[in-house]
């Protein structure tokens, strides 16, 4: 059997992902005759089905299945190839690190100081996104390592996690439960987070999702919410406050973010049951960089530092108050941080520690 072709593979993706034949052939810019003679060709060539085909519908095989995942992956890595040889084309090399606007826990000048200056360091080029595009841009190779919150599809990459941070709930100061000083995700029964799903129950990947649309829990909420429309799901903080101000939505964000950004009309309150969230490094499990390691290096140094001047501040101002419930950091008012210092120095872990990046100095 002759190796397939990457046009062959664009083709094959283009109908199983379309399953229409016409609309295919459009995405890819050619006529459909050509485009089902390909795919007729791919599948003598593999000895297989891949296509079930009828006068009404186009449905994948068992086998045509397991081709589109594989060549999902294959199409990936190519393209992802070619970005990366035209980025190491360049005349001058530069750094490229992936995040979204505000999710860096205020401490992204700090790591870019201390990676400044490091024998490594080579320009940096910010690639700001949405939330769930910083990891899509490392396996693609349009960035070469990110800043962003955990968890996150991790397929192909290495990650350090930095530190971990409550996430507090955003409420319109006349919303009835902004008068409460803390809530439980249930009380959020019936309202709405940015993303169009229930409020009480959010998905743990994506409760902090502002700009990408994503399904709805599977498990039916207490009290069925209204259906946020599509037109109206912010896609940036500035629309993200003004929904939260009129009462169109809650959010979670975390407390750092909360810090910088306080609202007269926008009450923070702590959420008992809602999970913290994690600010990670990531970069390509076959990354080689020196300026990667140096910036992976400087941001672990930054956190650590970080973590311990804010435990140390807080234990400070609270030393004599008589409180044995833990070190906890305030923002803006109000405690709701408890840290449970690691081990390991004050690295937060997020499950298994992943392996070091080749030739990251040693912290």
């Amino acid at each position: 059997m002759s190796e397939l072709e990457v046009r062959q593979l664009r083709y094959f993706v283009a109908v199983a992902e379309e399953l229409h034949f016409r609309r295919a052939a459009d995405r890819l810019g050619i006529a459909q005759p050509p485009l089902s003679r390909a795919i007729r060709d791919l599948e003598r060539q593999l000895g297989v089905r891949l296509l079930e085909r009828t006068t009404r519908s186009v449905v994948l095989t068992p086998a045509g299945e397991g081709l589109l995942r594989d060549a999902r992956i294959a199409l990936d890595a190519v393209g992802a190839a070619a970005a990366r040889a035209r980025h190491a084309g360049l005349p001058e090399p530069r750094l490229r690190l992936a995040l979204k606007a505000d999710y860096d826990a205020g401490l992204l000048p700090r790591i870019i100081a201390a990676y400044e200056r490091a024998d490594a360091a080579i320009p940096v080029d910010l690639i700001l996104g949405g939330r769930d595009e910083q990891a899509p841009a490392l396996r693609e190779g349009r960035a070469d390592v990110a800043l962003l919150p955990a968890p996150f599809d991790d397929r192909d990459l290495e990650f350090e996690p930095l530190l971990t941070e409550p996430r507090l709930v955003a409420l319109a100061a006349t919303d009835p439960l902004a008068a409460r000083p803390d809530l439980y995700l249930a009380d959020l029964a019936g309202r709405l987070l940015p993303d169009g799903s229930p409020a009480d129950q959010p998905d743990s990947r994506l409760a902090e999702a502002a700009d990408i649309p994503s399904p709805a829990s599977s498990v039916a909420p207490a009290v069925a919410p209204a259906v946020l429309p599509a037109a109206d799901r912010p896609r940036d903080l500035a629309q993200i406050f003004s929904l939260v101000e009129l009462g169109r939505i809650v959010w979670f964000p975390p407390a750092s973010l909360v810090r910088r950004h306080p609202r007269p009309d926008i009450a923070y309150r702590p959420v008992h049951d809602l999970a913290p969230s994690t600010l990670a490094m990531a970069w390509p499990r076959n990354s080689r960089s020196p300026a990667v390691a140096a910036l992976v290096h400087a941001a672990t140094t930054v956190a650590a530092t970080a973590t311990a001047t804010s435990v140390g501040a807080f234990a400070a101002t609270s030393a004599g108050a008589g409180s044995d419930a833990g070190l906890a950091v305030r923002f803006g008012g109000f405690a709701s941080w408890d840290v449970q210092p690691e081990p390991d120095g004050g690295r937060t872990s997020h499950g298994p520690a992943p392996p070091p990046l080749p030739g990251r100095p040693a912290a």
